[in-house]
């Protein structure tokens, strides 16, 4: 007759198993099921029920209770330290897996719009150091483009997220504001208004002047149309603007910040800034559906706390 075999847990361990072991270790290292329930908090009789599954699912006695009091049998002493090496490779595992998941990797595709850069408001030069000492294992790619190739790449899938100025929101883009940049009008030495200092012209006058402006929709063409300005120039960029500007032939609106060089070196000149300028909000942009990669949704949190001041 062959010996009757006794129920294993080898390959067959699982959530049940394993909160029966941590109940019986408790057990063993409290000296008994009375001095266990105060350390489990639960019942005599549920502490007493797990004990008999366990030696049920092992096909061993593990300890003796009675009025002889607790002891543990020597299966019951092995076992015990089979659970301690167990349990503590399995808590340093998740401990491990908790690590891991919290930790950002993979690629990161961000666009920004032009002259970003010189923008004392933006601090996305800040925003990127705190990001790099949260993911350092993330490969940054950071990319150029116009207000429509970022958001359209953003809905694409193309960049994870996009900063561009708002001009008209698309309900499938989630927008977060993080920081202001003013365009003003400037006129190019050699053009009549950069040579009459005293000229105070208003957005009336602005209609008869030969206007260089950006060509693609953005806050820039829509400005146009809304005063009725015309232009006589077409940019595909603010620096092809600037050229346009500096030729003292066209007046056209820039960055404050991007045109301050050329005030300094007197080669530009703001015209009556206190009337011929308009605001522009910056905001993030990430798509609304599918949800970002983590990554993503980290660094647009480091965006929010960086400027969280800007638009007070």
């Amino acid at each position: 007759m062959q010996p009757k075999k006794s129920r294993a847990l080898i390959g067959q361990l699982g959530d049940v198993d394993l909160r029966l072991l941590r109940v019986f270790k408790a057990v063993a290292d409290c000296g008994g099921m009375a001095a266990a329930e105060l350390e489990l908090n639960i019942a005599i009789s549920t502490i007493s029920r797990h004990v008999k599954d366990l030696e049920q699912r092992l096909g061993l006695v593990l300890c003796r209770r009675g009025r002889g009091g607790f002891a543990l049998t020597p299966e019951g002493r092995q076992l015990v330290e089979a659970a301690e090496q167990l349990l503590s490779a399995t808590d340093a595992f998740r401990g491990r897996l908790h690590e891991i998941h919290q930790r950002l990797g993979g690629d990161l595709h961000m666009a920004v719009f032009e002259k970003t850069a010189s923008n004392p408001a933006a601090q996305v030069p800040l925003a990127l150091s705190r990001f790099r000492d949260q993911a350092p294992d993330v490969m940054l790619h950071v990319h150029i483009g116009s207000i429509s190739s970022i958001e359209r790449g953003v809905i694409d899938g193309q960049f994870h997220l996009g900063l561009v100025p708002e001009h008209r929101r698309s309900e499938r883009l989630v927008y977060t504001p993080l920081f202001r940049e003013t365009m003003v009008l400037y006129a190019g030495v050699g053009h009549p208004w950069f040579e009459t200092r005293a000229l105070r012209p208003g957005w009336a006058d602005l209609r008869h002047q030969a206007l260089a402006g950006l060509d693609y929709h953005s806050p820039n063409l829509m400005l146009a149309h809304a005063r009725q300005l015309s232009r006589q120039a077409s940019a595909s960029d603010q620096e092809a603007v600037g050229l346009l500007v500096l030729s003292g032939r066209f007046v056209g609106f820039l960055p404050d910040h991007y045109a301050a060089p050329f005030v300094e070196s007197g080669r530009l000149r703001a015209v009556n800034p206190e009337v011929l300028a308009y605001p522009c909000t910056f905001s993030c942009v990430i798509r609304r559906t599918p949800a970002p990669p983590r990554a993503a949704q980290a660094f647009v949190a480091a965006l929010q706390a960086v400027h969280a001041k800007s638009l007070a």
